[in-house]
Formats: C-alpha cells, structure tokens, sequence
C-alpha cells in the first residue's frame, strides 16, 4: 500500500471510521483559529515559506529587464541611435522581444510542470530546475548581441515558469484552512520581495556607464540557487501529494514534520480527512490529467483560476506594473525615475503585508472585486491627467502609477494567487495552476507586445493616454469577476468540491453552508466505495 507505484484501494480504506474521522477533522479545521494554527503547524509554515522564495527570482527578473530598457548603458549596447530624438532607444520589436522571451520560456516549464510536478514531487522538481537556472544565467550574463540576450532569457523562462506556481500549489497542501490565505498571499510578497531587489541594483548602477552596469544585474541572480536547493533538498513532500500517490504512512510521516505538538491521533484524522477528499474526487472521475481540468464542473474550476490570473495583466500591470519606461517617456529623468520605481516596489512590500490585514476581515471575492474597481478608477485618472501636460501633471500621474502598485499588491495580486491555488480539485492543483499560469503568460505575451507599440515614441508614442486603454479592459475584467468568481475564504477543499458539483452560484458561494463530508459520504455509498449504512 506505502509503495510509490501502487494507488491505493479506496473502496477499502473509506470505512465508516474514516468517514467519521475526516468529519472530525473538518470540524477542526474550521475552527481553528490563526493564532493556534501557528502553534500546531509552525514547520508549515515555515516550509511552506522556503519553497515560495523561489518566486523571488522570478519577480526579480520580472522587472529586470523590462526596466533595463530604459538603462542608458543598455541602450546604447543593445538599441540603436535615433538622431531625431538624440539618443539610443532599444526599438519596440526587441523591446517587445525581450519583455516577452522569459514568458515565452514560463509556457513551456509551467506546461511541463502539470506533468513532472505530479509525477516526481514538488522537491526533485524544484531541485532539478534550479540546477538548469545556474547553466542558463550564463548565456545573459556573457550576451554580446541583443538576439542571444532574448535567447537566455527564453531558456531562463523555463525554470521560473515551474517556480511561478510551485510555490502555491506547495503552500496550498501543506498548511490548514487558517493559514492557507496568508501563506499563499506570501507569493505576492515573494514577487515584491524580487522587484525591490532588483529596483533596488538598477537604482544603484543607473549611473554606471560601463558594461558591468547591466551585467551585475544579470550575475546576481546566481545568488539564489545554491540556498534553495539546499531548502528543497531537507523540505517534507506534500502530504496531499503522497495521499495521491498511495504513501500514506509518508503522508503521516510528513504531517509530523510540518506540525508541532500534535498527537499521531490529530495526525491520523487530518490523513484520514486527505483519503476522504481523495476518494470523493475520485468518485467524480478526477484523475490528474490535463484532460480532466475540462470535464465537467472542472472546467468551470479552470476558467476562475485562469482569469483570476489574467486579471493581473489585464488591469494594466504591463503599463503601471513595471513604471520606469513609462516615468521616462512621461518627461522624469532617468535617475529621478529609478528612485520612483525603487520607492514604488517598497510599497508593493508594505501594501502586501496590509493584504494580510485584510484578508483576516473580508473575503477574497469582496478584495478582489473592490481592487479590480479602484484601478480602473486609477487608471481612468492617469490617462485624464495626460492632457494636461504640465510638469505638476506628470508628477501626478506618476503618483497614480504607484497608487496602482499599492491597490495592486494590496487587493487583487496576492488575493489572485490565494484563489487560482484554492480553487481546483486537489487532484489537479499542478495542472489547473499549470493552465492558470500560461493563461497569465499568453495573454501577458499579447500585452507586452501591444504596450510598447501604444507607449514608445517612434510608434504611437500615447503616453499618459495608454491608461484608457487598460481602464477599459480592467473594467470588463470586473464585469466578469462580479458574475463569475466565488468566495473561497473558510472553504475546505472538501467543501469546495461540493459547492462546484452542486453549481452553487458565484455570488452564493459564503453564504451557502453545506455538510461535505456527509454529502461525499453519499455519494461515495452510491458507487460502493463505503459501507452501505442501514
């Protein structure tokens, strides 16, 4: 039964003792509270940190280049001279090229991610691919020519496509019902911790005029490999995960190292609660498969997590998310918008951590939808204020873009990633997250390239006035999220199962109370997967 190949019998495990003891351990789960989460699962939390700070190297790289192209060392080694406008500029092909290489590469590794992840684990797979993102740094690092810098940056793209979601589905099996949000709004935090790194290396070489100014960028991302595959290398597997598999003495085995405190009684329920999860997903045909994230009320599943995710870019991050580019066209100094992108990424940090705030009161749906309508409104402002023209104008405008960053990382960034991780079957967390991710990355693609046609000055050089472009998208973004998107805040994957197999409708999801384990029981009696009760 604990080998890795066998899957286990459920129609023999699920007796009425476990039935009763997943009961028992749901309770549990919903009424524990934050502070005694903490005190039982402090390993959880901790492990569930480590294996996130991947997400650190992408978030740094994330705004790397995007803002190098306004480095002047960089333009002049990788842009041409336009003697109109006195001065090199990196043209919008190649900058569209290279804002969208490493996304390209993310499609691919998150794609491979659905399969890999399931079948080997989250730590070899983790272990694996920073060892390729070691090898693949040297290509940016030594690039002579732009074509091989955009060549680096689409192999690097593999590696961090398979960190962008681990992360998530990692935090999501190991910590219980309290802790789940916070932990998994620390990928947003990850992404922050990531950019203010880098802002923080750009703002500090922005007046080195030599080749090492874009170069040290690039090298100090070797800092981070060598530490992470240690974490992963000593982390517990996902409990969940080996459920899967049919390890559950491993799964017991893991609980122990993720809790504190607990007796092998608590641990033995919240195992017997994974089985009874398992098996209920199983009874509706939930196989880990790519296939299966369409069928049935799987697909309306896949569509949440992939739009949730798409709302990142389509409320305008490829505008406001990465300002620098647009600081410079809107008339600031190079130096005096380097400080601005610096300033703005500390407030992403510090926005982030108010998100934890938040969360404790409203739900995911509540923030959500409130972000999704307060940027809009933002964006609104920014292109308004672009007619004005005046310097006082420009310095507003450039407030509004990180009042953006702030509504952006305190609202609808970690919130987004709290849902597409929540959101699936258990079953397909890494194939639901893998599509969620490329969904994000496609649509991310299409921004990126439209972005510099709208704001570069030899194209449509619009400015300020690109803003209504993104307010008009983010608004029917909204329009989407208000019919469409469910609240998943107290939810038990259990419970969520139900929900979505019951067609709860979105807006109905917090108010609508259901007895899962029951429910599951059913129907795991119809299909004799339990004992018939008499």
């Amino acid at each position: 039964m604990d080998s890795k190949d066998d899957k286990p019998e459920f129609n023999e495990k699920i007796t009425s003792d476990t039935a009763t003891a997943a009961a028992i351990a749901t309770d549990d789960e919903h009424s524990m509270t934050v502070r005694e989460a903490f005190r039982r699962y402090p390993w959880a939390c901790f492990w569930a940190i480590a294996m996130s700070l991947t997400i650190i190297m992408e978030g740094y790289d994330g705004i790397l280049l995007a803002n190098l192209i306004a480095y002047p060392s960089f333009k002049k080694q990788y842009g041409n001279y336009y003697p109109a406008l006195g001065q090199y500029v990196v043209s919008a092909p190649w900058q569209a090229g290279l804002g969208n290489a490493a996304n390209c590469g993310a499609v691919l590794g998150q794609f491979l991610n659905g399969y890999v992840t399931e079948r080997f684990g989250h730590r070899r797979v983790i272990m694996v691919a920073l060892v390729f993102l070691t090898g693949f740094v040297f290509i940016t690092f030594f690039a002579k020519s732009i074509a091989v810098l955009c060549v680096g940056e689409v192999l690097l793209g593999i590696p961090w496509g398979i960190f962008a979601i681990m992360g998530s589905a990692y935090a999501s099996e190991v910590c219980p019902l309290a802790l789940r949000g916070y932990l998994l709004a620390f990928v947003n935090l990850c992404w922050v911790i990531g950019q203010f790194v880098a802002a923080g290396v750009l703002e500090g070489l922005v007046n080195n005029t030599t080749q090492w100014a874009y170069r040290i960028p690039f090298a100090v991302q070797w800092a981070w490999p060598v530490p992470l595959f240690i974490l992963a290398l000593l982390a517990p597997e996902s409990p969940w995960w080996l459920i899967r598999k049919g390890r559950v003495a491993d799964a017991e085995k893991s609980l122990q190292r993720l809790s504190s405190n607990m007796s092998p009684t608590q641990i033995q329920l919240k195992v017997a609660m994974m089985m009874h999860t398992n098996a209920y997903e199983e009874t509706l045909n939930t196989e880990s498969s790519y296939r299966d994230c369409f069928r049935g009320t799987n697909l309306r599943r896949t569509e949440v997590a992939c739009m949730i995710l798409v709302a990142q870019t389509l409320a305008g991050e490829a505008f406001a998310y990465n300002a620098t580019y647009f600081f410079t066209q809107a008339g600031l100094a190079a130096s005096d918008a380097y400080k601005m992108n610096f300033g703005a990424t500390a407030l992403a940090f510090i926005a982030t951590c108010v998100s934890w705030v938040l969360m404790t009161y409203f739900g995911r749906r509540t923030l959500l939808c409130t972000g999704l309508g307060l940027i809009a409104l933002d964006l609104l402002l920014i292109g308004c204020l672009s007619y004005a023209g005046t310097s006082a104008a420009t310095w507003t405008q450039a407030a509004f873009a990180m009042l953006w960053l702030g509504l952006y990382s305190s609202l609808l960034g970690p919130q987004s990633f709290t849902v597409a991780a929540e959101i699936s079957a258990t079953r397909l967390r890494a194939q639901t997250l893998s599509l969620a991710r490329n969904a994000y990355n496609v649509v991310n693609i299409i921004d990126g390239v439209i972005e510099p046609y709208l704001i570069n000055p030899t194209e449509a050089g619009l400015k300020g006035k690109t803003a209504f472009v993104w307010f008009g998208v983010c608004t029917l973004t909204l329009v989407w999220a208000l019919f469409r998107l469910p609240e998943t805040k107290g939810k038990t994957y259990e419970e969520l199962d139900v929900l979505f197999e019951k067609r709860v409708p979105a807006w109905k999801f917090k108010t609508t109370q259901v007895n899962e384990v029951a429910e599951a029981n059913e129907i795991l009696r119809d299909k004799d997967w339990m004992p018939k009760t008499d």
